[in-house]
């Protein structure tokens, strides 16, 4: 009898894994749908929408595009853990909507093993901005400004848990400054607000504010890279303006419900790793400032380190957050 069992449950594992080969050799059938954390006009939206393009192109199907905002991303998060775990809905994140989020919004309905990897696409650079008329013209200027002036500068970023948020805090702990953080729905908004006088700066990521830096709409302080970036070769690095504590590289990748097949995971990876190589994207992230990942750096696992590194790097960042 119990042989007879298990030859059954042996047939019906062999049945299972042959109907998941077969969808996933079929997939996708349909249009994808790609949740974007933030508002349009944002990093994540730019990336997202380059990125897309080009997957889709490999696909053989649209991705469509769609902006859900709200809570720092965990709004999409959450919208994104309850998908069908089939590979037709997934969600690009960052440090801040797949790690830090954690710990700014400890009642999430989801947990990072809500989600399965499914490639990195595009590792970003962080940049404080300040409005055209704010009267430092430096960084130095502006933290001896803020130091003068506690509590009384605000700066834009796209909502608690972003990675705007991250940039920010980062960057008011090593300054050693008291500065007003404003939450937005996304990026864009922010950098609208800034250009507007609005509020005193955003931080950001160079992929949104570059274009509105080199057009002095404005004015850019400091990148927290350890190199200058091409497309903003006067703008100084977190060393070179005196502040080298002030780090802000970070990431975006792109993830699926828990349950997707992994062989759905390895034909979304596969796309990815396609798009992000072709010269349209590559073309695209030089003008942003962004970069793509390198050959190494393409693999679920890879990403799954991230995630899993920066959970606990912002656990202890930001001890605080959930209490402000």
């Amino acid at each position: 009898m119990i042989a007879f069992v298990l030859k059954r449950l042996s047939a019906a594992v062999a049945v299972v894994a042959f109907a998941t080969a077969a969808f996933a050799q079929d997939f996708p059938k349909r249009p994808v749908t790609m949740i974007v954390p933030f508002a349009a006009g944002g990093t994540s939206d730019v990336i997202a929408r380059t990125v897309a393009e080009q997957m889709g192109i490999a696909l053989g199907q649209t991705i469509v595009i769609e902006n859900v905002a709200g809570a720092g991303g965990s709004t999409a998060l959450a919208r994104a853990s309850r998908a069908e775990p089939d590979g037709y809905t997934i969600a690009i994140g960052n440090a801040g909507t797949n790690a830090a989020t954690y710990t700014i919004y400890p009642k999430l309905p989801f947990t990072p093993d809500s989600f399965v990897p499914i490639a990195m696409v595009a590792k970003t650079f962080g940049i404080i901005a300040v409005r055209k008329d704010f009267p430092a013209k430096d960084l130095k200027e502006f933290i001896a400004y803020a130091k003068a002036n506690p509590g009384k500068i605000n700066l834009g970023h796209a909502g608690v848990g972003s990675s705007n948020y991250l940039i920010c805090k980062s960057f008011v702990t090593a300054a050693g400054i008291d500065a007003t953080l404003v939450g937005y729905r996304g990026a864009a908004p922010a950098l609208t607000d800034a250009i507007g006088g609005q509020i005193d700066g955003v931080c950001d990521a160079a992929a949104s504010v570059s274009q509105s830096v080199n057009e002095k709409l404005v004015r850019g302080l400091v990148v927290g890279s350890n190199v200058r970036l091409a497309t903003l070769p006067d703008l100084p690095t977190s060393a070179e303006a005196g502040l080298p504590e002030f780090e802000a590289q970070g990431w975006n990748g792109l993830f699926a419900p828990k349950g997707t097949p992994l062989a759905v995971i390895a034909r979304l990876n596969a796309a990815a790793r396609t798009a992000v190589e072709t010269d349209a994207v590559k073309k695209r992230f030089a003008e942003l400032s962004t970069v793509a990942p390198d050959d190494s750096e393409h693999a679920p696992e890879l990403l799954q380190q991230l995630v899993t590194r920066d959970v606990e790097k912002y656990r202890k960042m930001l001890a605080d957050a959930a209490k402000q």
